[in-house]
C-alpha cells in the first residue's frame, strides 16, 4: 500500500510542483541530484578508533568518580547526583540557593540544565554537577555507544542522512546522529579525535565561515555588513566598534559583538543576550537598541519575513525553498492573504507559541539558504571526486568531511575551497576553511 499510494500521488504532486517553478527547480537541480551522493556517503561510512574510545571510556570513568567526590565535598554530604529529588533538597533546602531561579515540580524544585546554569557562581557544587552531567552524557551517548555501532564488515559507522525531516531544508543524521558530535569543551574535543580516515590517509574538514551572517548580509543588503565582508574585515569587531562607539576594542568586547551578531539571527532578546554575555538586562537592552539603530536594514528584513509568514503562510530561501507556518492565534490567521506591508507587528501581541514561530520565520530563509548552498557544493564536489580516490564522508551543517590520500591532498585542497566558495554568487564573498589532520579534531 505504501508503494501504491506513492504511485498514485506521484502525478498529482508532479502537477502541483509544475505550478511553482522555483520549487520544481529546487527538486530537480538540488534535491534529486543530492540523493545518490548521500547514498554513497552512507555506504562509505567513517572509521572509528575503537581502541582509543575504550581507553577514553576508562579515563572518563575515573574522572566521573573524582567529580562525584568533589561534589560531595562541596555539598558537605553524600547524595545521588542522578536524583532530581535529592539534588533539589541539597541545593534549595540545605544550601539555601535562590529558588526564584528554579521552578516548582513534583519532586521539589527543578534542577534541569537551564536552572543550574542560572545558579552558576552561587556555589562550587553547581560547577561540579554541571561537569559531571556533561561528562556522563558524553560517555554514554558517544564514547560507549559508538563502538557498538561499528559495522563488522566495513569496520565503519554508517549514518543515515535524511533529506525530508527538518523544516528548514537542512539535512539531518540518524542511527547514529553524527551531526551532533560536540566540540565546545575539552571533553567533547576528545570524542572528535576518535573519527579517523583510511590508514595512511588524511581526514579533511571544509567549513563555511559565518555563512548564515553572510547570507543575512546578502538578503538584508545592510551596507555595514556587506562592506565589512567585501573588504575582508572581521565583522564581529566591526559590530563591537559600532556598539561601543570607538575604534579600539578588547577581545571581550569583540565577543559581545559576536554574541549580538549571531543572536540577532535567532531572535535573541535583551534577557537572553544578558544571560549569554554576563551583562545586566538593562545593558543588554542598551546594546540591542544600539545594534538596531546601526543595522536598521537587518531588522527591517527580519520583520519583513515575519509579515510574509503571516500574510502568505510561508517564507522562502534564496532558491525558492518554502517553510510553511500555521499560527495558533485567530487574530494572526485572519491576516492570511493580506498585504504584508499593511501588518503592524508591534500591535499583534502574539502568544509565546506564535512569537516563537515568528522568530523561526525570520530565521528560516537564512538557515534554509545555507542548507541549499552546502547541498549544491556537495553535489559539485561529488562530481569532482569521481576521478579521485578521495571520498566524501559526512555533511555536518556548514561543514563537509572527506578522507583523502596524502598524494591527492595538495591538488584537492584548492579545488575543495574554490568549489565551495563559488557554489553560488552572493553580494558578499563566501569563505571556506579547509584543513587536514590524522583525525576530525586535528582537521578543525
Amino acid at each position: 500500500m505504501d508503494a501504491y499510494a506513492t504511485f498514485r500521488l506521484f502525478p498529482k504532486l508532479t502537477e502541483a510542483l509544475a505550478k511553482v517553478p522555483e520549487l520544481n527547480k529546487l527538486l530537480l537541480e538540488i534535491e534529486l541530484p543530492l540523493e545518490p551522493v548521500l547514498a554513497a556517503m552512507e555506504m562509505q561510512g567513517i572509521r572509528i578508533n575503537t581502541v582509543y574510545l575504550q581507553e577514553l571510556s576508562e579515563q572518563l570513568e575515573k574522572d566521573l568518580q573524582i567529580l562525584e567526590q568533589e561534589a560531595y565535598q562541596a555539598a558537605g554530604e553524600k547524595f545521588n547526583l542522578g536524583s532530581p529529588k535529592q539534588l533539589s533538597e541539597i541545593l534549595f533546602e540545605k544550601l539555601g540557593l535562590d529558588r526564584k531561579k528554579s521552578r516548582k515540580i513534583k519532586t521539589g524544585y527543578s534542577t534541569d540544565h537551564a536552572t543550574l546554569e542560572k545558579l552558576q557562581g552561587e556555589h562550587l557544587v553547581i560547577d561540579k554537577i554541571l561537569d559531571y552531567r556533561t561528562l556522563s552524557k558524553l560517555k554514554s551517548t558517544y564514547v560507549d555507544a559508538l563502538p557498538a555501532l561499528v559495522c563488522p564488515k566495513t569496520q565503519r559507522v554508517h549514518t543515515d542522512f535524511n533529506q525530508t525531516v527538518t523544516a528548514t531544508g537542512r539535512l539531518s543524521s540518524s542511527n547514529p546522529n553524527l551531526q551532533n558530535i560536540p566540540i565546545r569543551t575539552e571533553f567533547s574535543r576528545k570524542i572528535r579525535q576518535a573519527f579517523i580516515p583510511e590508514s595512511g590517509w588524511l581526514l579533511v574538514s571544509a567549513d563555511y565561515s559565518q555563512i548564515e551572517l553572510r547570507i543575512l548580509a546578502h538578503l538584508s543588503q545592510e551596507p555595514v555588513l556587506v562592506e565589512a565582508y567585501c573588504q575582508g574585515e572581521d565583522v564581529h569587531s566591526v559590530t563591537a566598534k559600532i556598539v561601543f562607539d570607538r575604534d579600539e576594542i578588547t577581545p571581550q568586547e569583540r565577543n559581545l559583538g559576536k554574541t549580538i551578531n549571531f543572536g540577532v539571527i535567532y531572535g535573541m532578546g535583551a534577557q537572553r543576550f544578558a544571560r549569554s554575555s554576563g551583562l545586566s538586562v538593562e545593558l543588554g537592552k542598551d546594546f540591542i537598541e544600539k545594534y538596531r539603530q546601526k543595522y536598521a536594514r537587518v531588522f527591517a528584513y527580519l520583520e519583513k519575513m515575519k509579515k510574509e509568514a503571516i500574510a502568505d503562510g510561508y517564507v522562502t530561501t534564496i532558491f525558492g525553498r518554502r517553510r510553511y507556518f500555521d499560527f495558533a492565534s485567530d487574530h494572526l490567521n485572519k491576516l492570511r492573504g493580506c498585504n504584508p506591508d499593511d501588518i503592524k507587528l508591534n500591535e499583534l501581541k502574539p502568544n509565546n507559541t506564535d512569537a516563537q514561530l515568528l522568530r523561526a520565520a525570520a530565521n528560516a530563509p537564512i538557515q534554509g539558504s545555507s542548507a541549499d548552498i552546502i547541498k549544491i557544493a556537495t553535489i559539485k564536489l561529488h562530481q569532482i571526486l569521481q576521478s579521485k580516490q578521495a571520498r566524501l564522508l559526512l555533511q555536518v551543517h556548514d561543514e563537509l568531511i572527506f578522507e583523502v590520500p596524502s598524494e591527492e591532498w595538495e591538488e584537492l585542497q584548492p579545488q575543495i575551497k574554490s568549489t565551495m566558495e563559488n557554489a553560488v554568487n552572493l553580494s558578499v564573498p563566501l569563505v571556506v576553511d579547509v584543513r587536514a589532520g590524522k583525525n576530525w579534531m586535528d582537521a578543525k
